[in-house]
């Protein structure tokens, strides 16, 4: 009897340790979620997440502090480093050494223009871009060997104004944007209402003016995306709360629609802010302020148009910045007034959005950006 009991504890533990072990294996591996903020309220700086792919859950591993107003943020190709804009009148890009659970500053260097709210890379890794909001100027700034960030190298400033007055007295540049094959940047410029664009010199850094791209006047670019299959790029006018729809070459852009992300019965105030793509680039997903909602399409991959499906709402107030995880699981919605960050399940099938109940809470939130 003796040994039968021992037979069986230790079949017991077996079985525990084997279980465990398969759990271990099956749990999958967490991704850091970056949070950039303003810090007008009671926001820190950068705020550091591990986000569970397959759960949507999340904790707060790292508050990156002493930052001011670090909007909006940009990971390095090699992934080592984060890029972050100080949005503010002496504008400036501070570089970060990204680790497991830190964001350690290298050094920070001018933007190059006043009110940064946009940054990228190129793929090369040798160019931090910014976008200047006030003084409507984008600049092209070197990636040091340490991965801090030097002096700018070009600084470009818009000229011209739009119909409305109030938002389009001169040019207020949006976002910058490097095309997949990194030679094309494309900066939507809210008060002019162009997509201007360039031809970038991955050696020099030197950008050269190219065919630009009209809008309806009055609409407002702002931020812009491109297809999965290198076909089409997409910009969301703030103003209207229009998407144009562009055909993408090597020759540039073309225009091939503009539908509206906002309800047919809709009569009021609107700002549109930011859009995004599906991993597999059959929907299209675009955020709008005042009304609060996330509006869905889908996108035809031959012609690149595009078919309104729903609207969601954000579940917050001011849905800025939000992000489809990698595995195109979870939709992140970073709503700026009401301090929190809602995660949405995403159907693959239907593209819709549904409330996981789940949110992170900080303080005035207007980037998310995962780290895969």
């Amino acid at each position: 009897m003796k040994y039968l009991l021992a037979l069986l504890s230790v079949c017991m533990i077996v079985s525990c340790q084997t279980q465990t072990e398969e759990n271990v294996m099956e749990s999958p591996e967490e991704l850091t979620l970056l949070v950039g903020t303003y810090t007008a309220r009671e926001s820190e700086g950068i705020y550091m997440y591990k986000f569970n792919p397959e759960t949507g859950d999340s904790r707060l591993v790292n508050v990156t502090k002493g930052l001011n107003n670090p909007s909006f943020l940009a990971l390095s190709p090699n992934k080592k480093n984060v890029y972050a804009v100080s949005e503010i009148e002496g504008g400036s890009v501070v570089s970060l050494a990204l680790g497991d659970s830190t964001l350690t500053e290298i050094n920070i260097a001018s933007s190059g223009g006043v009110h940064p709210c946009h940054i990228t890379t190129d793929k090369s890794g040798k160019w931090v871009l910014t976008g200047n909001y006030s003084s409507g100027s984008l600049a092209v700034l070197p990636i040091l060997e340490n991965g801090g960030v030097g002096a700018p190298v070009q600084e470009i400033s818009h000229k011209g104004k739009g119909p409305n007055k109030e938002r389009q007295e001169a040019p207020h540049v949006h976002s910058v944007n490097v095309s997949p094959n990194n030679m094309d940047v494309f900066v939507p410029d809210l008060g002019i209402d162009k997509v201007m664009a360039y031809r970038l010199d991955a050696a020099t850094g030197q950008l050269t003016e190219g065919k630009s791209m009209s809008v309806s006047a009055g609409s407002g670019p702002r931020h812009l995306t491109f297809h999965p299959n290198g076909k089409f790029a997409y910009v969301v006018q703030e103003l209207t709360g229009a998407v144009t729809a562009f055909k993408y070459s090597d020759e540039g852009l073309e225009t091939i629609e503009e539908v509206s992300t906002l309800p047919e019965d809709f009569d009021g105030k609107n700002s549109s802010a930011d859009i995004h793509i599906s991993p597999d680039g059959k929907f299209l997903y675009a955020s709008n302020r005042f009304v609060d909602t996330i509006a869905i399409f889908s996108i035809d991959k031959e012609t690149g148009k595009l078919t309104e499906l729903s609207h969601h709402s954000a579940l917050g107030q001011m849905p800025r910045n939000f992000v489809i995880s990698p595995s195109g699981k979870f939709i992140l919605v970073a709503n700026q007034e009401s301090d929190n960050i809602v995660i949405f399940d995403r159907d693959e099938v239907t593209g819709k959005i549904s409330p996981t109940n789940k949110e992170i809470k900080v303080s005035m939130p207007v980037c998310l950006l995962f780290v895969d």
